[in-house]
């Protein structure tokens, strides 16, 4: 197939990228593009020329194919600047994505013409990389310092309609891509238009306290990622340059990017993400067809889930025990609705349409006889939850898939509750459901093949990343966390104080740190897991009993005001009480222990050690298919920074010989929590790494 065809429509040049799936740039496309425009430019009966892309989209961005290998000319800054050096008018004409590379090879043309729905974006921060092919210096120059900055440094896509409003999109196509360009440039080529070179404009001036206001701000707000400020960088040198030597610079700090630990981790993240449905068992494998989905229990996580599937256009039944229960969980779905409607993300008449033909809240479980699937979203209790799917075994048909939402409950023992075991598969969403992007799906020793695929393609549906985990306690990711919050609360009643746990984690880059992450979760949560797992404690076992006390004092964080954190101001961080530090200094004293000080530095090692050497029993238990699973599930739902990679990628990345050497050192004062996990030996034994595993 030819990758990019020239072709003559009337006096207006098409030239088309054809390179599915998504028309990447890679070097035939990019030569192709070059060979076009030295046509066009050459073609005395083209008076003007189209760029368009076939398929479902423009021009996705750069092939990924070539990631890791030598660049190749013609390189792409090159190629955007021969189109922009066209000396009659080029028009990008936008469908689909515009995104990255695609967006620059756009903004290179001279106009541009987009459907109102098409996605244009510079998203190359969130694969720790700046824009590296003019994206830096022509934004500016269209769309202002401000909404340019915002743009390339946070990495999010505009609609057409959005871009033709903020000034790079010239004109909306109303139905016809193509033919509306051809309309576009028919009216150029009458008016005499000339070209218009993007660099022809002026770049925007900002005085010195504009760019330190945004440099402060993306200080913060990065939270230690580095290309965010670089993007800055190059729109800085954009107003103190001429285009050429800013180009220069922009390139070159795109460059010095390629091989930093950042990049590597942003890279790791994104091709573990797009591994992660590659699960042997379902390959070949057809989903069940499901359309009509159920819901039990209407409580947050229940709502939250109907949420979910109403907005990926399934039929939900909602059903809860009266109706004053079914009638709030209404409301908050209700509630939920009128949020997206609000960020844009749904319209007031598809909201107004979904509570009245797609949601039905009711008491009963009858109503779930023509139900496809059903998630079970009830107390986490096993005896509660066993007799709900008794119940769901009696009136739902034959086909059906039964799904339970535990957190850390056995999936197959509540598969034998029922008559069809291989119906039966663990979906745990994350709270809240409707928002949070991970969707463990636990594999039953009975679950059939054909559930398993459902429940990825049900992912998929939702806007899910689904990950594969095996049944244990707590599954992969509260599994592993687990470890980790005993390894901070070890380190409190050994002398750290919560908030400065809380500090040296979030500067390592958490959305939270694990004593806030409590307190928005409910005290209680962790109280009433400590108190299901007492019956299988080792004598030898550390319990927080600060963590207790606080819990008997009616301190259960934000939803009663006072966690560790006070929240009497309304501010959703809170602050520091010292009455919580009395209280573990009065546990301390009661286990005659005696406080030392922890650096943020062992605050972070000890954490990150506790977590890989779990999640090292989690993959070499077949709980996680591979590692990369592992720093999926972390990184999609418990806020591990992203440019890490996630926990087994920033292994590798520290050294495996490191973490277990660390391990080693901590087993000295506390040999009982401190145990090596086999595999972390056996691959710093061979030299391996986690990575090796993923291949």
């Amino acid at each position: 197939m030819t990758d990019v065809t020239y072709a003559i429509t009337g006096d207006v040049a098409v030239i088309t990228v054809d390179n599915p799936p998504v028309n990447a740039l890679g070097q035939v496309v990019r030569q192709g593009l070059w060979d076009a425009i030295t046509q066009f430019d050459d073609d005395a009966n083209a008076k003007a020329a189209v760029i368009i892309g076939a398929g479902r989209l423009f021009i996705g961005g750069a092939d990924i194919t070539e990631f890791g290998k030598p660049p190749v000319a013609p390189f792409l800054p090159d190629v955007i600047n021969r189109i922009a050096a066209s000396t009659k008018p080029v028009i990008a004409a936008i469908h689909g994505t515009a995104m990255g590379g695609g967006l620059e090879v756009a903004l290179g043309a001279h106009y541009r013409i987009a459907t109102p729905t098409a996605k244009l974006g510079l998203p190359e921060v969130t694969l720790g990389v700046i824009p590296g092919a003019g994206g830096t210096q022509r934004m500016p120059r269209l769309v202002g310092l401000d909404a340019a900055l915002t743009l390339m440094t946070s990495g999010k896509p505009v609609s057409g309609a959005q871009a033709q409003e903020m000034g790079f999109v010239d004109e909306l196509s109303s139905q016809d891509l193509l033919a509306d360009a051809l309309t576009y440039a028919a009216r150029l080529i009458a008016d005499g238009a000339a070209p218009r070179a993007v660099t022809d404009l002026p770049f925007p001036g900002a005085d010195a306290d504009v760019l330190a206001d945004w440099r402060q701000r993306l200080t913060k707000t990065a939270k230690g990622q580095v290309a965010p400020l670089a993007v800055l960088d190059a729109v800085v040198a954009g107003t103190e340059m001429s285009f050429d030597k800013a180009l220069a610079e922009e390139r070159r700090l795109f460059l010095s990017m390629l091989d930093t630990p950042q990049r590597s981790g942003l890279m790791h993240a994104f091709f573990a993400e797009r591994a992660v449905a590659k699960v042997p068992e379902i390959k070949g494998v057809a989903p069940r067809d499901i359309s009509h989905t159920g819901v039990i229990g209407g409580g947050t996580m229940g709502a939250g889930i109907a949420t979910a599937m109403v907005l990926a256009g399934l039929h939900v039944t909602l059903v809860e025990r009266d109706d004053a229960s079914a009638n709030r969980a209404r409301h908050t779905i209700a509630r939920n609705l009128a949020s997206a409607v609000k960020r844009g993300k749904l319209s007031e008449s598809k909201r107004a349409s979904i509570l009245s033909d797609a949601l039905a809240t009711v008491v009963g479980y009858d109503a779930l006889s023509k139900a496809d699937l059903v998630v079970e979203a009830v107390f986490e209790n096993m005896e509660v939850k066993t007799e709900v799917f008794r119940e769901l075994d009696h009136v739902c048909k034959p086909g059906a898939v039964l799904a339970t939402n535990t957190s850390y409950l056995d999936v197959n023992q509540i598969a034998q509750a029922t008559q069809r075991p291989g119906d039966v598969i663990g979906l745990h969403f994350f709270s809240p459901a409707h928002v949070m992007k991970l969707l463990e799906i636990v594999v039953a020793d009975a679950t059939a093949p054909d559930v398993t695929a459902t429940a990825f393609a049900l992912a998929k549906k939702l806007g899910k990343i689904g990950v594969r985990a095996g049944v244990c306690d707590g599954f992969i990711g509260n599994r592993i966390l687990s470890q980790y919050r005993t390894a901070v609360d070890h380190m409190v009643l050994d002398g750290a104080s919560p908030y400065a746990v809380d500090r040296a984690l979030v500067d390592f880059g958490f959305a939270m740190g694990p004593y806030q992450v409590s307190d928005l979760a409910g005290l209680d949560i962790g109280y009433m897991t400590r108190q299901r797992k007492a019956a299988d404690a080792h004598p030898r076992d550390r319990s927080p009993v600060f963590a207790d006390a606080l819990y008997h004092e009616g301190w259960l964080g934000q939803k009663t005001k006072h966690g560790y954190y006070i929240y009497d101001d309304g501010s959703p961080k809170g602050r520091p009480d010292d009455a919580v530090m009395a209280i573990v200094d009065k546990s301390r004293a009661n286990l005659n222990l005696t406080p030392r000080d922890f650096t943020a530095d062992e605050i972070v090692r000890r954490t990150m050690a506790a977590m890989v050497n779990e999640a090292a029993h989690v993959v070499q238990q077949g709980i996680a298919q591979r590692p990369s699973d592992v720093d999926v599930v972390f990184l999609s739902g418990y806020g591990f920074p992203r440019f890490r990679g996630g926990p087994l990628h920033y292994a590798d990345t520290v050294g495996l010989d490191t973490i277990l050497s660390d391990i080693r050192e901590f087993a000295k004062t506390d040999d009982h929590f401190w145990i090596p996990a086999p595999l972390l030996e056996r691959l710093v034994a061979d030299g391996r790494n986690f990575s090796s595993l993923n291949r």
